[in-house]
């Protein structure tokens, strides 16, 4: 699995779907209880500089993980921490170095961190285009990897909800397909938003 090249394509969708947010958008409710559009793009280009940061050997310091103080323009703000995590991402034998991750508190190989920087990039994606009510458009195999990561994501309910990365894991139906799965598996539930996906 090409998980670099997979990110760079979800990193990219979130792109385009925040950069169809208008000005009366970022106060709306999003996905993520309790958090604007406004809040949850912050945290998005939060976490990009963060995993690049740690790509570049230097993600244990919290302040590359903190959310921008001045979020007046939230695609703009995002559109260059993406670029920013899809550079340190694309430098040679990335895959292959010690990400460190405060969040989870500890460290993994580069390859993990990045397909959980992807999975990340599925959800957020689809966060933003179901708040928005727009079109999500991401390829089957960028969805299938996702998948296989959120899979992966310990299901302990003492490791999710408030304080966690992850809220509680929902019901999956049977059919579900790739997208569904994911985001019922990392306690999103799609029904509730109307959002057009692929």
């Amino acid at each position: 699995m090409d998980v670099v090249g997979l990110d760079r394509i979800a990193v990219q969708e979130a792109v385009r779907v925040v950069g169809l947010a208008r000005d009366g958008d970022w106060e709306r409710d999003s996905t993520c209880a309790g958090w604007s559009l406004r809040r949850l793009v912050a945290h998005m280009a939060a976490q990009h500089r963060g995993f690049a940061a740690a790509a570049r050997g230097v993600g244990a310091d919290p302040a590359h993980w903190r959310e921008p103080a001045d979020l007046g323009a939230p695609a703009e703000v995002h559109r260059p921490a993406a670029a920013d995590v899809l550079d340190a991402f694309a430098e040679p034998g990335v895959e292959e170095r010690e990400f460190t991750l405060p969040e989870l508190g500890r460290s993994l190989p580069g390859r993990t961190a990045i397909g959980f920087h992807l999975v990340d990039y599925v959800v957020h994606a689809w966060d933003v285009a179901a708040t928005l009510g727009v079109r999500l458009d991401l390829p089957d195999e960028v969805l299938v990897a996702g998948l296989a990561v959120a899979r992966r994501v310990p299901a302990d309910p003492g490791s999710r909800g408030d304080g966690f990365p992850f809220a509680p894991a929902l019901k999956v139906p049977d059919g579900a397909g790739a997208l569904e799965e994911t985001l019922r598996l990392l306690g999103r539930d799609p029904a509730r938003w109307p959002a057009v996906t692929s």
